[in-house]
């Protein structure tokens, strides 16, 4: 996120494992981002507002991932379907294919 965009998804990849070479997961949180101002401490503060975290997994390598039950709509279009769900599993697979982040 940056000062003039307050919109962010942070991704994390997890995995694989000793225990399941093939598993894979990857956290995605989206949240906005509030700055602000402490005046008794005088520092500037940031805060994540309207946060949700949701987490794909694969049991293939990456290859497919599966998640569970969105209740958001990701990508705005006032619904909320299967069309927000197979865009957050693209976004999840398009990141465990990025060797080094």
């Amino acid at each position: 996120m940056s000062f003039f965009n307050r919109r962010g998804i942070f991704l994390q990849k997890l995995g694989p494992t000793v225990v399941d070479p093939d598993e894979v997961l990857v956290s995605m949180q989206f949240a906005l981002k509030e700055e602000g101002w402490d005046e008794e401490n005088s520092v500037a503060t940031t805060s994540l507002l309207d946060s949700t975290t949701l987490i794909a997994s694969s049991y293939d390598g990456g290859q497919s991932f599966s998640i569970g039950s969105v209740d958001k709509d990701i990508d705005g279009n006032g619904t909320i379907n299967s069309d927000d769900k197979e865009k957050l599993l693209a976004l999840a697979k398009a990141y465990a294919g990025i060797a080094k982040p």
